[in-house]
Protein backbone atom coordinates (compact mmCIF):
# COMPACT_ATOMS: atom_id res chain seq x y z
CA UNK A 1 0.00 0.00 0.00
CA UNK A 2 1.21 3.88 -0.86
CA UNK A 3 1.92 6.06 1.86
CA UNK A 4 -0.55 8.39 0.61
CA UNK A 5 -3.34 6.07 0.74
CA UNK A 6 -2.03 4.49 3.89
CA UNK A 7 -2.22 8.00 5.08
CA UNK A 8 -5.99 8.51 3.94
CA UNK A 9 -7.08 5.16 5.90
CA UNK A 10 -5.27 6.43 8.72
CA UNK A 11 -7.39 9.25 8.93
CA UNK A 12 -10.28 7.87 7.81
CA UNK A 13 -10.15 4.90 11.11
CA UNK A 14 -8.75 7.63 13.22
CA UNK A 15 -12.19 9.35 13.42
CA UNK A 16 -14.48 5.71 13.20
CA UNK A 17 -12.02 3.40 15.44
CA UNK A 18 -11.46 6.04 18.28
CA UNK A 19 -9.80 3.32 20.57
CA UNK A 20 -6.55 3.59 18.64
CA UNK A 21 -4.47 6.32 18.22
CA UNK A 22 -3.57 6.95 14.41
CA UNK A 23 0.15 4.83 14.50
CA UNK A 24 -1.90 2.16 16.18
CA UNK A 25 -4.54 2.01 12.88
CA UNK A 26 -1.77 2.66 10.45
CA UNK A 27 0.08 -0.98 12.61
CA UNK A 28 -3.26 -2.63 11.81
CA UNK A 29 -3.66 -1.37 8.02
CA UNK A 30 0.25 -3.22 7.67
CA UNK A 31 -1.01 -5.91 9.10
CA UNK A 32 -4.00 -6.31 7.66
CA UNK A 33 -2.15 -6.29 4.33
CA UNK A 34 0.62 -9.13 5.32
CA UNK A 35 -2.13 -11.32 6.37
CA UNK A 36 -3.70 -10.63 3.27
CA UNK A 37 -0.80 -10.84 0.89
CA UNK A 38 -0.10 -14.47 3.11
CA UNK A 39 -3.62 -15.64 1.27
CA UNK A 40 -3.74 -17.07 -1.94
CA UNK A 41 -7.71 -16.81 -1.81
CA UNK A 42 -9.12 -14.83 -4.77
CA UNK A 43 -10.94 -12.65 -2.45
CA UNK A 44 -8.14 -12.09 -0.76
CA UNK A 45 -7.38 -8.54 -2.78
CA UNK A 46 -10.31 -6.80 -0.74
CA UNK A 47 -9.80 -8.83 2.47
CA UNK A 48 -10.42 -12.02 5.09
CA UNK A 49 -13.14 -14.09 3.47
CA UNK A 50 -14.80 -16.32 6.33
CA UNK A 51 -11.94 -18.76 6.73
CA UNK A 52 -8.54 -16.55 7.16
CA UNK A 53 -11.05 -14.66 9.90
CA UNK A 54 -11.51 -17.92 11.19
CA UNK A 55 -7.77 -18.47 11.25
CA UNK A 56 -7.30 -15.01 12.85
CA UNK A 57 -9.74 -15.66 15.45
CA UNK A 58 -8.25 -19.31 16.46
CA UNK A 59 -4.36 -18.69 15.86
CA UNK A 60 -4.50 -15.48 17.75
CA UNK A 61 -6.97 -15.57 20.43
CA UNK A 62 -7.32 -19.22 20.85
CA UNK A 63 -11.18 -19.34 19.61
CA UNK A 64 -12.78 -22.56 19.02
CA UNK A 65 -16.22 -22.23 18.93
CA UNK A 66 -17.88 -22.34 14.68
CA UNK A 67 -20.60 -20.63 15.75
CA UNK A 68 -19.27 -18.13 17.74
CA UNK A 69 -16.17 -17.52 15.23
CA UNK A 70 -19.10 -17.15 12.36
CA UNK A 71 -20.98 -14.95 14.07
CA UNK A 72 -18.06 -12.41 15.33
CA UNK A 73 -16.87 -12.62 11.61
CA UNK A 74 -20.72 -11.13 10.90
CA UNK A 75 -20.29 -8.57 13.45
CA UNK A 76 -17.31 -7.14 11.69
CA UNK A 77 -18.61 -8.14 7.95
CA UNK A 78 -21.11 -4.92 8.63
CA UNK A 79 -21.65 -4.63 4.46
CA UNK A 80 -22.35 -8.63 4.47
CA UNK A 81 -20.67 -8.55 1.26
CA UNK A 82 -18.56 -12.35 3.01
CA UNK A 83 -15.73 -10.27 3.29
CA UNK A 84 -13.69 -8.36 5.98
CA UNK A 85 -12.29 -5.14 4.06
CA UNK A 86 -9.93 -3.06 5.63
CA UNK A 87 -11.97 -0.51 7.25
CA UNK A 88 -14.51 -3.25 8.74
CA UNK A 89 -10.85 -4.93 10.64
CA UNK A 90 -9.71 -1.87 12.22
CA UNK A 91 -13.42 -0.71 13.42
CA UNK A 92 -13.88 -4.10 14.24
CA UNK A 93 -10.81 -4.64 16.70
CA UNK A 94 -11.57 -1.32 18.34
CA UNK A 95 -14.20 -3.28 20.18
CA UNK A 96 -13.54 -6.19 19.90
CA UNK A 97 -10.03 -5.19 22.08
CA UNK A 98 -10.83 -1.83 23.43
CA UNK A 99 -14.40 -1.04 23.47
CA UNK A 100 -16.68 0.18 26.59
CA UNK A 101 -19.07 -1.93 28.18
CA UNK A 102 -21.71 -0.32 26.88
CA UNK A 103 -20.20 -1.37 23.08
CA UNK A 104 -19.25 -4.77 24.30
CA UNK A 105 -22.64 -5.19 25.76
CA UNK A 106 -23.59 -4.44 22.07
CA UNK A 107 -21.85 -6.50 20.59
CA UNK A 108 -22.17 -9.92 22.71
CA UNK A 109 -25.58 -9.43 22.07
CA UNK A 110 -25.68 -9.01 18.16
CA UNK A 111 -23.40 -12.27 18.29
CA UNK A 112 -25.94 -14.36 20.60
CA UNK A 113 -28.42 -13.20 18.48
CA UNK A 114 -27.72 -15.90 15.88
CA UNK A 115 -31.40 -15.11 13.53
CA UNK A 116 -30.56 -11.43 14.19
CA UNK A 117 -34.34 -10.54 15.18
CA UNK A 118 -33.50 -8.85 17.83
CA UNK A 119 -33.83 -11.28 20.84
CA UNK A 120 -31.90 -14.05 22.20
CA UNK A 121 -34.04 -16.96 22.26
CA UNK A 122 -34.27 -20.23 24.25
CA UNK A 123 -33.43 -21.79 21.22
CA UNK A 124 -30.59 -19.77 20.67
CA UNK A 125 -29.52 -20.73 23.59
CA UNK A 126 -29.79 -24.14 24.01
CA UNK A 127 -27.92 -23.84 20.64
CA UNK A 128 -24.78 -21.95 22.03
CA UNK A 129 -24.53 -23.52 25.49
CA UNK A 130 -24.52 -26.99 24.14
CA UNK A 131 -21.80 -25.90 21.62
CA UNK A 132 -19.75 -24.27 24.84
CA UNK A 133 -19.77 -26.68 27.10
CA UNK A 134 -17.62 -29.81 27.57
CA UNK A 135 -19.23 -32.40 26.60
CA UNK A 136 -19.12 -34.78 30.28
CA UNK A 137 -19.43 -38.75 29.77
CA UNK A 138 -22.47 -39.39 32.17
CA UNK A 139 -25.53 -41.76 31.63
CA UNK A 140 -28.05 -38.69 31.57
CA UNK A 141 -28.86 -36.61 28.26
CA UNK A 142 -26.23 -33.76 28.07
CA UNK A 143 -29.31 -31.90 26.52
CA UNK A 144 -31.00 -32.15 29.77
CA UNK A 145 -28.51 -30.09 31.42
CA UNK A 146 -28.45 -27.84 28.82
CA UNK A 147 -32.18 -26.99 28.75
CA UNK A 148 -31.58 -26.71 32.92
CA UNK A 149 -29.25 -24.06 32.50
CA UNK A 150 -31.04 -22.17 30.05
CA UNK A 151 -33.79 -22.31 32.46
CA UNK A 152 -31.42 -20.85 35.22
CA UNK A 153 -30.46 -18.34 32.92
CA UNK A 154 -33.94 -17.28 32.23
CA UNK A 155 -34.68 -16.66 35.58
CA UNK A 156 -31.70 -14.28 36.20
CA UNK A 157 -31.48 -12.34 33.09
CA UNK A 158 -35.39 -12.18 31.87
CA UNK A 159 -36.66 -9.30 33.85
CA UNK A 160 -39.81 -8.76 31.57
CA UNK A 161 -40.49 -12.41 31.73
CA UNK A 162 -41.58 -12.73 27.63
CA UNK A 163 -39.74 -15.97 27.92
CA UNK A 164 -36.78 -14.48 25.25
CA UNK A 165 -34.19 -11.84 26.18
CA UNK A 166 -34.18 -8.14 24.73
CA UNK A 167 -31.11 -6.23 24.71
CA UNK A 168 -32.68 -4.33 27.35
CA UNK A 169 -32.83 -7.69 29.30
CA UNK A 170 -29.13 -8.45 28.76
CA UNK A 171 -28.15 -5.01 28.97
CA UNK A 172 -29.79 -4.37 32.62
CA UNK A 173 -28.23 -8.13 33.71
CA UNK A 174 -24.48 -7.35 32.83
CA UNK A 175 -24.91 -4.06 33.80
CA UNK A 176 -25.79 -5.75 37.65
CA UNK A 177 -23.17 -8.38 36.81
CA UNK A 178 -20.23 -7.94 34.12
CA UNK A 179 -19.46 -11.92 34.26
CA UNK A 180 -22.79 -11.98 32.25
CA UNK A 181 -21.24 -10.71 29.23
CA UNK A 182 -20.32 -13.67 27.91
CA UNK A 183 -22.94 -16.02 29.47
CA UNK A 184 -23.69 -18.05 26.50
CA UNK A 185 -19.73 -18.71 25.28
CA UNK A 186 -16.79 -16.65 24.28
CA UNK A 187 -16.91 -13.99 21.53
CA UNK A 188 -14.34 -11.40 23.57
CA UNK A 189 -10.75 -12.13 23.56
CA UNK A 190 -9.36 -12.92 26.99
CA UNK A 191 -7.11 -10.30 28.91
CA UNK A 192 -3.85 -12.56 27.91
CA UNK A 193 -4.15 -12.70 24.05
CA UNK A 194 -5.76 -9.58 24.04
CA UNK A 195 -2.37 -7.94 25.59
CA UNK A 196 -0.30 -10.47 23.55
CA UNK A 197 -1.62 -9.52 20.66
CA UNK A 198 -1.39 -5.38 21.14
CA UNK A 199 2.49 -6.23 22.21
CA UNK A 200 3.17 -7.66 18.86
CA UNK A 201 0.86 -5.52 16.56
CA UNK A 202 1.76 -2.07 18.54
CA UNK A 203 5.73 -3.01 19.11
CA UNK A 204 6.85 -0.58 16.47
CA UNK A 205 4.85 2.48 17.63
CA UNK A 206 6.03 1.43 21.65
CA UNK A 207 9.58 1.61 20.69
CA UNK A 208 9.00 5.64 19.79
Amino acid sequence: MSKRRLQQLGDALGRSARHFNRSEVECLIKLFDSLVAKSRVCSAAVGFDRNMFRDVLHCTFGMTDDILMDRVFCIFDRDNDNCINVMEWVEGLSIFLRGTLEEKIKYCFEVYDLNRDGYISREEMFQLLKNSLLKQPSEEDPNEGVKDLVDIVMKKMDYDHDGRLSFMDFEKAVRDENLLLEAFGPCLPDIKSSMAFEEKTFQETRKL
